[in-house]
This record gives C-alpha cells, sequence and structure tokens, in this order.
C-alpha cells in the first residue's frame, strides 16, 4: 500500500506548503488506496467477493437510520456534557450556534472521519482479529489498538496527555457495541452483514468528531481558569478530563446494554 501511496504523496508534501491541507489530500489518497487493495484482499486471500458487506458497509434504509441516530447520539451527548460543565460553571457559553459555514464543514469532516475509521478500526481490523480469538479478546483488542494509534506522539506529549488515552480506549469500546448492537438476532439481524452493520458506529464516530469541530473552531464556549484541566480536558478535550471520562464511559455502557439487547429499529 505504501508503495502505491507514496508516489503520489511526496509531490503533495512538496508542492503544498500548508500542513493541514498535506495532512488532508495524503490521508486522503491513502484510504483510497486502502479501499482499492481492500477488495483484492478480500478475494485473493479471505475468498471474499463482498468483503465490505462481511465487514458491515451495506447500503440500506436500516444502516441509513442508523447512521442518522450515531449523529443525533453523538451530538447530542457532547452538548449535554458542556452543558453539565456550564451549570456547574466551569464554562460559559460564548454563542449559541456556530456559523453554517463552520456547521457544514464539520459534517463532511466528521462524517469522512467516521467512516474511514469504522471501516478500518470496526471493518476490517475487527474483521481479521474475529477470525482467531474469541468475542471478548476481540471486543478489547480492537480498542485498545485504536486508543493505541490514535496515541503516537512523543514520550512527554504522552505523559502530558495520558488521560486522553482511556478516553479513547472507552470510545472504542462504545463502537464496537454499537457495531454488534445491529447484529443481534433480535429483531433479525441482517444476513449481509452478520457481524453487524456500520451505520450506528459511523454516525456515533460522526457526531462527536461534528460537535466538538464546531464547539472548538467556533469558539462556543470559554473555559473558566479556576477550574483544573484534568477535571475539564486536556488541551480543551472535553473527552481526555475526569467528567469525559465518566461521560464515555456511559456512553459505553449503553452501548453494551443495546449490543445485548439488539438493534435500536425493529424493521429494516
Amino acid at each position: 500500500m505504501v508503495g502505491v501511496w507514496l508516489p503520489f504523496a511526496a509531490p503533495i508534501a512538496l508542492l503544498v506548503r500548508d500542513a493541514n491541507q498535506v495532512t488532508i489530500f495524503t490521508m486522503s489518497l491513502l484510504f483510497v488506496a486502502f479501499l482499492l487493495l481492500i477488495r483484492v484482499w478480500g478475494k485473493r486471500v479471505q475468498g471474499d467477493r463482498r468483503i465490505f458487506q462481511t465487514y458491515g458497509l451495506v447500503f440500506s434504509k436500516q444502516n441509513g437510520r442508523e447512521l442518522l441516530l450515531g449523529l443525533a447520539i453523538g451530538l447530542l451527548s457532547l452538548f449535554f456534557l458542556f452543558g453539565v460543565q456550564s451549570s456547574l460553571g466551569w464554562v460559559e457559553w460564548q454563542a449559541f450556534a456556530p456559523s453554517l459555514r463552520i456547521g457544514l464543514e464539520g459534517g463532511v469532516m466528521a462524517l469522512g472521519i467516521g467512516f474511514a475509521e469504522e471501516l478500518v478500526f470496526r471493518g476490517w481490523i475487527y474483521d481479521e482479529l474475529r477470525r482467531d480469538y474469541s468475542p471478548k479478546t476481540v471486543l478489547w483488542a480492537d480498542s485498545l489498538i485504536f486508543a493505541c494509534l490514535h496515541f503516537i506522539k512523543s514520550p512527554a506529549e504522552i505523559i502530558r496527555t495520558f488521560p486522553q488515552f482511556p478516553g479513547l480506549v472507552l470510545l472504542g469500546l462504545a463502537l464496537v457495541w454499537a457495531k454488534r448492537s445491529t447484529a443481534v438476532p433480535r429483531p433479525v439481524a441482517d444476513p449481509r452483514c452478520p457481524q453487524g452493520r456500520l451505520g450506528l458506529a459511523i454516525g456515533l464516530h460522526a457526531g462527536l468528531v461534528w460537535g466538538y469541530y464546531m464547539v472548538n473552531v467556533g469558539n462556543l464556549i470559554r473555559y473558566s481558569s479556576r477550574v483544573p484541566m484534568l477535571l475539564t480536558g486536556i488541551d480543551r478535550n472535553p473527552l481526555s478530563g475526569a467528567i469525559g471520562l465518566l461521560f464515555l464511559g456511559g456512553l459505553a455502557s449503553l452501548m453494551a446494554w443495546q449490543s445485548r439487547r439488539g438493534s435500536f429499529f425493529f424493521d429494516r
């Protein structure tokens, strides 16, 4: 994959001056290469001509409804978290809503991140793990891989921002359980993707990213200097503070309960 990606990525890094644009362009190319090569992987290695369906990527009304539900849960949960912090006097709202531009660009970016990361982590990696390990091992391995790959930093930064790591693990657990909730045969699991669909996980992931983007880029809140960052979140990341960890624990518990109960919806 690197051999296919590097000839295209190197000129971008040399010609584009903006570091953020370089990251967007190169990561987009890498993901396109992943999409192309994963089809080959499915056919040649796994003998599966419908590998994306196996991963849970299907175009259906049910998956679409679960995507929208995940978006709603992610967005509302994040704004509820900030609402709790506001009621405690830890943050102050500076505006009631972000600009239309920030809202739209944040939504597009969040859906792209949710789609790409869930296809990789709860699709490909999850599928490879479940072929060799028990469901419990898959749950924790997938979540730890997700957290570790999002926590590649210098040793000093790892120590400084360590509260983010358990938050990432909890988020990974919630996303695995979100996928599994669509595989429980109550009402009836989708026969095209017996491991579960990706719509709910993509939506949940995207909803959290979208909400954080609007709050952060739109400057909707101001943090109180009287409250330590260990409570509100390292580097203004609400999911890396004590209350954010409690919030993620609650979200993961909800998804775990739902994964035992079955799909949020009762028809396909």
